[in-house]
């Protein structure tokens, strides 16, 4: 044990501390928000060796076959055979911390993706606000791991994703509830569609019935004016339905892991496709009577364009290693009518994507709870080729030695990647949200964040998230010309262990490189955001990219927030300060103005001056550092402080003293001001905890240990 530091007597000093730092206004400036790709797996230059991860389930007899390893498994690319570098299980139905069981951040390749799609063109709008309940019977039997997104398609507005891929099952709730119509929904500023705050419950008089009239009456609306449009180009309708869906497989494409589209849906005609029977009386007798003029060859044997273009569709999702699973949602309608051959259609895209139809969508939940036990298990067989970074399409071919009646299902092949620029913003909005709610930390910017939570408002916390970037590795490929300007986008997750997503922001600032670009090149970014958090534990994910090059980082940062209200004494992990001056290297930048606590005064002041909390904190040898600490409810007492050092695989090392020096009320509470000396420490890297003791130094005494915060010695 650390001999005890000087006792001190707790003391308050009242000020009043308003938001008022230096911020350089000067740097930034305002920009549309756009996104980012999940740190890819392909990195380096044109040519270059990647790291490729295949998806492969292998079923028997309806079950899923578990067991195997990498030996089993032949990986061919084209013809030639390649050498398996990586293998991987994840078995949804293994018990918790069984070797098989999914790690707490899995990886998007091990996740399984659901789109719910409802497709307002071939459906009548009483079965689409009722095949929701289909929809919510899914949710139900989804591993918690499993990601969802919802989605609508009409002919006015093509396919909308309504709510990003998530993990959080409130939001797709909401989703399901209003399918995304703005007269129902406020997205709150989410530039990532991962949140869509309903308005339901917060306005006077709103319920959840009356949410099905005003959707049934905007779908009904919608459906008029799509008719209106139908009207003047049918004969593009069809054609406009399979490009509209190759794009959305496009898209797809870009999502890591196995993906299932469950399109609830009427179908469309299958005979504008196939024709109908080409001897019926009336064509017969105008055959036989010369009136082939009178003959429509598309009805009678079908449209061959439209036929290509469905086979295009039907590869593109093959290729995308999506899955679609048809659901007729037709046995909906009250007039018990149904669309001429919709099954047809329905059965067909799923039987060529490797899915199923549903005919009856009262028993969907079962019927895709053994859907969802048959792909509950998942072989991830990483190789290595030597390709270009062109987007170019490569087909492989997994086999399985020994198979005895087992089937592999897998991707058809995959995509070698794009330079940044040349993807489009929706992929790369897709690609950013991916990363997030995935939740392992990788990227080549060099990036550090921490997240401190404070007492709030309401029972809510405030919790700052600090963000600071290294210049140099920012700027590492960028033309530093005197027009240029860098886009640097910034954005934080809170996600509770259920997935829930408690609060978020997103931000893009540019950076007028005439003005900043030499303290950049001689510093960086220090970035304040802030989350509203309910107490908890959060897992806060800090992404932050450059905007024309795509180098990223991704932070993980656990979080838990105390119950500050519960009148228990409350002491954070110590903080490192950094004094902030506009002179010093660093650029500081805020977040805009948002969220119930945007008003709040800045937390962090010591001795009447800002600072901002070290997400990398570096303490010299032989010289004293400054560490504050926050407190709340307090009780009357002496507080003794003890420096507990830990090595980097977590075990105590001796070294290392701590002593407290003074008091002030900051943030609701206290601030108590120590300084802290590496003695005996030689140069590493290390995590500090404090041990506090509060009373008299008798056997009574209460006794309270920070979390451990990381520092460096230098």
């Amino acid at each position: 044990m650390r001999p005890a530091c000087p006792p001190l007597r707790k003391r308050a000093l009242a000020t009043a501390v308003l938001w008022a730092l230096p911020w350089l206004a000067a740097a930034s400036a305002a920009f549309p928000a756009a996104a980012a790709d999940p740190p890819n797996r392909f990195t380096g230059e044109p040519t270059e060796v990647l790291a490729v991860e295949i998806p492969v389930q292998v079923v028997r007899d309806g079950k899923p076959v578990r067991g195997l390893s990498a030996a089993d498994f032949t990986l061919l690319e084209g013809k030639a055979k390649q050498q398996i570098t990586g293998f991987e299980v994840v078995d949804l139905g293994a018990e918790p911390g069984s070797p098989e069981a999914p790690p707490p951040f899995l990886s998007s390749m091990g996740r399984r993706h659901f789109l719910m799609l409802f497709d307002l063109a071939n459906s009548e709008p009483k079965a689409i606000v009722k095949a929701r309940e289909a929809a919510r019977g899914v949710l139900a039997k989804l591993h918690r791991s499993d990601l969802v997104a919802v989605a609508t398609y009409s002919p006015s507005q093509g396919p909308v994703l309504v709510l990003g891929f998530t993990s959080d099952r409130r939001q797709t709730e909401i989703a399901l509830d209003t399918l995304g119509v703005p007269e129902l929904v406020d997205r709150n500023g989410d530039s990532l569609d991962l949140v869509i705050e309903s308005l339901v419950g917060t306005n006077p008089g709103s319920t959840p019935p009356r949410v099905n009239v005003d959707l049934l009456n905007l779908l009904l609306e919608l459906r008029d004016r799509d008719h209106a449009a139908d009207r003047r180009l049918q004969g593009s309708r069809l054609s406009d339905y399979t490009r509209s869906f190759t794009d959305l497989g496009q898209l797809m494409a870009n999502v890591d892991g196995r993906k299932y589209v469950v399109l609830l849906s009427e179908g469309f005609d299958s005979s504008l496709l196939i024709g109908t029977d080409e001897n019926n009386a009336e064509t017969v007798n105008k055959v036989e009577t010369g009136k082939f003029y009178e003959v429509d060859n598309d009805a009678r044997f079908g449209n061959t364009r439209a036929g290509n273009q469905l086979e295009r569709m039907m590869e593109q999702f093959r290729r995308s290693d999506c899955v679609i699973q048809s659901v007729d949602i037709g046995g909906l309608r009250e007039d018990g009518a149904r669309r001429a051959n919709g099954q047809d259609a329905l059965f067909a895209m799923a039987d060529q994507t490797g899915g199923e139809l549903y005919r009856n969508w009262n028993d969907l939940s079962d019927a895709m709870g053994k859907m969802l036990e048959r792909t509950s298990v998942t072989y991830l067989i990483s190789f290595q080729p030597q390709i270009e970074r062109d987007g170019s399409y490569h087909p492989i071919r997994v086999e399985l030695k020994n198979a005895a009646g087992a089937r592999v299902s897998h991707r058809d092949g995959y995509y070698a990647p794009q330079p940044f620029g040349e993807r489009d913003p929706l992929s790369r909005r897709l690609g950013t949200a991916d990363a997030i709610i995935s939740g392992k930390e990788s990227g080549d910017l060099e990036a550090t964040a921490l997240a401190v939570p404070l007492r709030g408002l309401a029972g809510m916390s405030y919790v700052p998230v600090v963000l600071s970037i290294d210049g140099p590795s920012l700027l590492r490929g960028v033309e530093t010309s005197a027009a240029a300007v860098l886009p640097v986008e910034i954005y934080a997750y809170a996600l509770g262990a259920d997935g829930t997503i408690g609060d978020s922001f997103g931000q893009t600032v540019g950076l007028d490189l005439a003005k900043v670009g030499d303290k950049l090149r001689g510093g960086g970014i220090e970035f304040v955001g802030h989350l509203e958090l309910a107490a908890g534990d959060w897992s806060i994910r800090v992404l932050v990219r450059n905007g024309k090059t795509g180098t990223l980082r991704l932070r993980v940062l656990p979080l838990r927030v105390p119950a500050f209200d519960e009148g228990a004494t409350v002491f954070l992990p110590p903080l490192f300060p950094e004094p902030i001056d506009t002179t010093a290297k660093a650029i500081p930048l805020r977040e805009s103005p948002r969220g119930t606590m945007s008003e709040s005064p800045y937390p962090f002041q010591l001795e009447g001056q800002s600072f901002v909390p070290a997400a990398a904190p570096v303490v010299t040898a032989g010289q004293a550092a400054r560490v504050v600490l926050f407190a709340w409810n307090l009780p009357p007492s002496d507080v003794r402080a003890h420096a507990l050092v830990l090595s980097a695989d977590g075990r105590e090392v001796p070294g290392g003293k701590i002593r407290l020096v003074g008091s002030e009320n900051a943030a609701g509470g206290d601030l108590l001001i120590a300084t802290f000396e590496p003695t005996d420490l030689p140069p590493g890297a290390y995590r500090l905890r404090v041990r506090l003791n509060l009373g008299d130094g008798g056997e009574g005494d209460e006794t309270i240990e920070t979390d451990a915060v990381p520092f460096e010695v230098r």
